[in-house]
């Protein structure tokens, strides 16, 4: 399989108060084509500074990160926004669309930053359309954000994520605003949106959510303390038996 994104010695470093923090310490890991893959770890782990470094949101401090063979210390900032924008996805905990523009002018509003041609912007508006219907939200297109639950707007969030046909997708704790019903719904997107092909790394303390991803990296104090694989064995295991089996996981390293 072909690796989207591959990280060597991945170091970050912050410097508070005149005093160094190391955050992140010679991370490596690859996360191939197709993969479905959860950071997890105890608060303060580093976890969501290690998304935000990997997806080029954040600086690197010392290490490598490539993705689809794009080295991000040889890229200009503009280089970078341009790839985040066009050939990557992001959903957070935080459901970020602006207030002035209905629910679909939102899920497209970062095609039409990508695209200035009116004829593949109208095709743009269609595929808009197409990711509402499929997630089930096209009743929705024209209501502004206040107008909808919380779970319709991260499912509308899911359809900005997916517009430009992203090569990975980053979710920062994407259930954790949710109620169990509408993070469920969710993640019954995720993981639906994975199997038919799009790479995800998400950020989770959510076991449920972790489980159902294919793989599990444990981080603490800023290292990658563990990995946890589900083999293609175990696709068609109960969530629940998942769930189970990587609980477990997890309390042998004192989750």
């Amino acid at each position: 399989m072909v690796n989207v994104l591959e990280v060597k010695d991945l170091c970050k470093t912050y410097i508070v108060n005149k005093r160094q923090n190391n955050v992140l310490k010679n991370i490596s890991f690859s996360i191939a084509e197709g993969e479905m893959v959860a950071i997890m770890g105890p608060s303060g782990s580093g976890k969501s500074t290690l998304l935000y470094t990997v997806s080029g949101m954040d600086s690197i401090t010392a290490g490598r990160v490539c993705f689809r063979g794009k080295e991000y210390n040889r890229m200009s900032q503009k280089e970078l926004a341009d790839m985040r924008l066009k050939e990557m996805g992001f959903l957070f905990q935080r459901m970020y669309m602006l207030k002035n523009l209905s629910v679909l002018d939102n899920i497209i509003l970062p095609a039409y930053q990508a695209e200035r041609s009116p004829k593949k912007r109208r095709q743009l508006l269609q595929r808009g359309k197409d990711l509402m219907r499929k997630l089930g939200i096209i009743d929705i297109a024209d209501n502004d954000i206040n107008e909808i639950s919380g779970g319709q707007l991260q499912r509308a969030c899911i359809c900005r994520s997916l517009i430009n046909n992203p090569g990975i997708v980053f979710a920062d704790e994407p259930t954790g605003a949710l109620n169990r019903s509408a993070s469920d719904e969710v993640m019954d997107e995720l993981a639906k949106i994975n199997r038919e092909g799009t790479t995800i790394m998400l950020v989770t303390h959510n076991v449920k959510v972790a489980a159902r991803c294919s793989r599990i990296m444990y981080l603490v104090d800023g290292n990658i303390q563990g990995e946890y694989n589900f083999s293609n064995n175990d696709s068609e295991m109960k969530l629940s038996e998942r769930e189970r089996l990587l609980n477990n996981w997890l309390l042998e390293r004192n989750w």
